[in-house]
């Protein structure tokens, strides 16, 4: 593969992923990795924390210390693992859902205000190809 297109492609993802964070802490909203843990905890409901890893591609000790944060926000609670009784499961509660749709939302907005001068046939290229690239590197 040509080395020039790798370079561009490679400068642009670094851009597009620190142009999130910055937005994140400028406009308050939830961090990535919270986002994330709260999004798998909504749709999938709950979940052990080595599950929770195994889904989004981390450490079990990432998946750890992000829990505790969001669970002292009481955006998440444990709950006994009904399996196991000596182990727990993390579970999203009715702030933690309220907080995850109110993101949503933000990041909704933003996209569209983002978009607003783009063809459909843009952002459907760019949804597809965004897609591809995420369904390639897991």
């Amino acid at each position: 593969m040509d080395k020039d297109l790798i370079d561009i492609i490679e400068n642009e993802v670094s851009n597009f992923v620190r142009r999130i964070v910055i937005t994140e802490r400028r406009t308050g909203m939830l961090e990535r990795s919270a986002y994330v843990l709260l999004r798998q905890l909504s749709s999938k409901g709950p979940s052990g924390v080595k599950t929770l890893a195994d889904k989004l591609h981390l450490d079990i000790s990432t998946v750890s210390r992000q829990a505790a944060t969001l669970e002292q926000k009481k955006y998440i609670d444990k709950i006994p693992n009904p399996e196991d009784g000596r182990a727990y499961f993390y579970r999203i509660t009715d702030l933690g859902n309220k907080e995850l749709d109110d993101n949503k939302q933000k990041r909704y907005n933003r996209l569209a205000n983002i978009l607003s001068e783009w063809s459909d046939e843009e952002k459907e290229i760019f949804g597809h190809l965004l897609q591809k690239y995420n369904q390639t590197i897991y």
